[in-house]
């Protein structure tokens, strides 16, 4: 149904001399780190913006330019106009930028598709002109000085255009007249309107008036309808081999009858980049492959960082052997933004150093990743109501640990120095890495190069405000996957080894096991898409295994809970003589029981949307077959008519008829196939370990912290996704640092957005179950009442712990008084009576929201 993309970058010269467009661009580069310099003192944000204007037209057209710096002065002339006159003082001023936000920059934080249109002017032209009254000036003097520095270049500009000499038209002259592509359809497309006039301008001049199409939107429905029908017509009944078109106009437009794109303008938004593409690569294209090219200048900065960014796409689909890398441009770049490295290399950075971040920041593996996570949240097509349940629960699963960066810091605090590191800062803050032992850290260089030199050495597990200042360290994330698969190959054959955990939960000993197992798709060579062996599913399994061959599933976060041991009880001593074979016994538990059944399950999704999977397929290739019967009809009329090409068409008609026979035939096979191939993968542990019982009470209090503290943090990421500002305050001395009495009733305290208060009490159960809470924390619920919120964690000993709040617990909920009697022996012999109210589980989740 979709054919293959290819993408190309095309690079062009700049031509050189006394008027020439490598002067424009160096005088205006110097112009920018001019205005950028300045905005350190006065207003960096504003600065910037209007800086990616200049940097986005300099890079489009000359006239593009041109029109900008024409603009530029009228906006200058204005403003020195109103100050002088009184109309606008200089506070006034300095009010008007601060209303410049970063997302007035419309081909930056809007995709195509949500840019509007009003007064036949598109959503960016309108934040663009807004952009270019911002100013970094001090006084009317700086206002003077940098109008007469923007005429300069504005006259510059005017004679380079007026030279008719342009080599980045050249280049797309040299394609157009290539004689692969003649009679061939193009789409051009630019994001500014006026260069989109200035290619109308020079296509007409070289003779193609009556071919050109254009869409912008400054055109009304109707028109831009027009346009897009002379463009579909066939150039043999007077319709147009060239659309130039801007995004926004082009939107939601379907030009699959044509196979041939040209980005004159590479988008930095790599969500504009992704819908481009897919204005011809979509269903109904007959045409294979698709053509992508894109034209840019390598030898400017902005160029050097845009031919990187394609080049390494286009070497990641070739890694891949498939094009799955452009449906994944918006994903891959989620956390990347081209906007920051182009301004940085507007305020002067090393442009090559820029490149080398950007090209390590884009790996295969990403692809690889995305796809793999998209067939686990959404399948591989179907009855959408199906998936919902499915993709909600993978959702909120990964919201969890997203919001659980507690994960992170304990991993790296236990295991840094296991392998040879030592942290440097603070695991709640900032942070860096730095070698304990000589050469531990040269592993990691390699990925921490791939950032800004100033953030190398900032390291954090909590997702900062800025992205820019610091390196978030999650997973996915280069510096935190490259650490991980340190420690997996230096610790990996100890947790092999086993170790001795303890359980005061338990009056029995037994071992636990941690596999990965996985679902494989068989290769079939008889079918070139499926000739590779493929891992469809992969999962982490935890397996509770007792002496008594006993064999049951448990949470994978199961050892996170218990501390370890130190020796080998008796009790535990056959056990442990056994392991090998028990852990033998625990492999074929889950090749047998777990992993096929997963396969099965696998498999039973398939064939469960295989009518609607083959459904679909059919309509697609019924919706061409009709096409070409349609197309088969009329030629066969023109042929009988005396029409002389038409025979030919005909053959060639016909010819396309059986190779569509052809490629349904295949694509039903592949579907129907893909399910027999689905067998249980292989059971690969990780690691092991000996659990054994005890009596102590330490143990059994270490377990309930942990237990609490698990539960608190679950509860600050969440209030901290609500936008609040939490602080601890559940010991005396975190009480007394946010001025509040040593027993303040309660565990957080949360300050959300408008001045809102929360005072939370936080209770975490493993499982389910009533909770205690004490007499002080009772009172306190009473005194504050709406204030005062009751947080329980259930299932914490669980990879989805769940979280229920209760507002007001004084008034929503009924319990039971309790009290307790307690001897201590500590310095003193002493009996103390405490209590307070139980509340059960029932009770909780009537009135909680979860």
């Amino acid at each position: 149904l979709y054919p293959n993309r290819m993408s190309d970058t095309l690079g062009y010269k700049l031509t050189q001399g006394e008027i020439s467009e490598q002067r424009l661009y160096d005088e205006t580069t110097d112009y920018l780190k001019y205005v950028y310099n300045r905005a350190k003192m006065l207003n960096q944000s504003a600065a910037r913006l209007a800086m990616a204007v200049f940097q986005r037209r300099l890079a489009s057209s000359t006239y593009a330019l041109l029109c900008s710096f024409d603009r530029r002065i009228e906006k200058l002339d204005k403003i020195i106009d109103d100050v002088q006159s009184g109309k606008l003082t200089f506070e006034q001023l300095l009010k008007l930028q601060q209303s410049i936000r970063h997302d007035d920059d419309i081909l930056e934080s809007k995709a195509a598709d949500e840019e509007s249109t009003e007064n036949s002017t598109e959503e960016n032209e309108t934040a663009e002109g807004k952009l270019l009254r911002g100013v970094v000036a001090a006084s009317i003097a700086d206002l003077v000085a940098e109008k007469e520095q923007v005429l300069q270049l504005r006259n510059l500009a005017d004679e380079v255009h007026r030279s008719g000499i342009e080599s980045k038209f050249d280049k797309l002259r040299e394609i157009l007249v290539e004689e692969k592509y003649v009679q061939e359809k193009f789409i051009v497309f630019t994001e500014h309107r006026d260069t989109l006039s200035f290619l109308v301008r020079r296509l007409s001049g070289m003779g193609y008036t009556e071919q050109i199409a254009q869409i912008h939107g400054g055109m009304h429905y109707t028109a831009r309808q027009e346009q897009i029908d002379r463009f579909r017509l066939p150039a043999s009944e007077g319709g147009a081999r060239f659309m130039i078109c801007t995004d926004a106009a082009a939107e939601g437009v379907n030009l699959q009858f044509c196979w041939i794109m040209i980005n004159y303008d590479v988008p930095w938004n790599p969500a504009r980049l992704e819908q481009r593409m897919g204005r011809i690569h979509r269903y109904g294209q007959k045409h294979d492959p698709v053509i992508i090219l894109n034209l840019v200048a390598p030898a400017t900065r902005e160029g050097r960082v845009l031919k990187t960014l394609l080049d390494k796409l286009e070497k990641i689909r070739k890694q891949l052997k498939s094009d799955k890398v452009f449906d994944s441009i918006g994903r891959i770049f989620s956390d990347v933004s081209i906007k920051t490295y182009m301004e940085r290399i507007g305020s002067g950075d090393d442009p090559d150093q820029i490149a080398s971040e950007l090209d390590g920041r884009l790996t295969k593996e990403q692809v690889k990743a995305i796809e793999q996570q998209e067939k686990r949240l959404y399948g591989d097509g179907g009855d959408v109501k199906r998936e919902l349940p499915r993709l909600r629960e993978s959702v909120e699963h990964e919201t969890y640990f997203q919001l659980m960066p507690g994960y992170v810091r304990k991993f790296i605090a236990s295991t840094a120095p296991l392998v040879g590191m030592e942290i440097d800062g603070d695991l709640g803050g900032l942070f860096s890495l730095l070698p304990a032992n000589k050469g531990a850290i040269e592993p990691l260089l390699d990925a921490i190069e791939t950032y800004r030199r100033s953030r190398s050495q900032k390291l954090s597990v909590l997702r900062p405000d800025d992205r820019q200042s610091c390196i978030w360290v999650h997973p996915g994330e280069p510096v935190f996957e490259k650490f991980r698969e340190i420690v997996r190959k230096k610790l990996g054959r100890d947790a092999l080894s086993g170790a001795v955990f303890v359980d005061p939960t338990v009056d029995k000993p037994y071992l636990f096991h941690l596999a990965r197992l996985s679902v494989v798709r068989k290769s079939d060579p008889e079918i070139p898409e499926l000739a590779r062996e493929e891992i469809v599913e992969c999962r982490l399994v935890g397996l509770k295994q007792t002496e008594s061959a006993e064999i049951s599933i448990c949470p994978v976060e199961h050892l996170l809970l218990l501390r370890g041991g130190q020796g080998l009880p008796g009790q535990a001593q056959r056990l442990a003589v056994d392991a090998k074979r028990q852990s033998e016994q625990a492999r074929a538990y889950l090749t047998e029981r777990v992993c096929r059944s997963l396969a099965m399950e696998s498999r039973k999704r398939r064939m469960e949307s295989l009518p609607e999977r083959e459904a679909f397929v059919q309509r697609g290739y019924d919706f061409q077959e009709a096409e070409l019967a349609a197309a088969r009809t009329k030629m066969a009329q023109k042929a009988r008519g005396g029409n002389k090409g038409a025979a030919a068409e005909l053959s060639n008609i016909k010819a396309q008829q059986r190779e569509i026979s052809t490629r349904k035939a295949r694509a039903l096979a592949i579907i129907h196939r893909e399910p027999e191939l689905l067998v249980p993968g292989d059971v690969d542990f990780i690691a092991h370990a000996l659990v054994v019982p005890t009596t102590d009470k330490s143990e059994i209090e270490w377990r309930d912290k942990n237990v609490e503290q698990i539960a608190m943090d679950l509860s600050k990421a969440f209030e901290e996704a609500e936008g609040g500002k939490v602080k601890y305050v559940h010991t005396p001395a975190l009480a007394r640092a946010a001025d509040l009495p040593d027993h303040p009733g309660f565990d957080l305290l949360s300050q959300r957005p408008n001045d809102q208060q929360r005072c939370i009490e936080v209770k975490g159960r493993v499982g389910t179950g009533e909770i205690e809470i004490t007499d002080n924390e009772w009172a306190r619920a009473c005194n504050l009442r709406e204030d005062y919120w009751l947080y329980v964690v259930y299932h914490c000993g669980t990879p989805t712990p769940q979280l229920v709040r209760v507002q007001d617990p004084f008034g929503n909920l009924l319990v039971r008084p309790f009290n307790r009697t307690q001897t201590t022996e500590r310095t003193i012999h002493a009996t103390v009576e405490s209590g307070g109210v139980r509340i059960g589980h029932a009770q909780i989740m009537e009135a909680g929201d979860i």
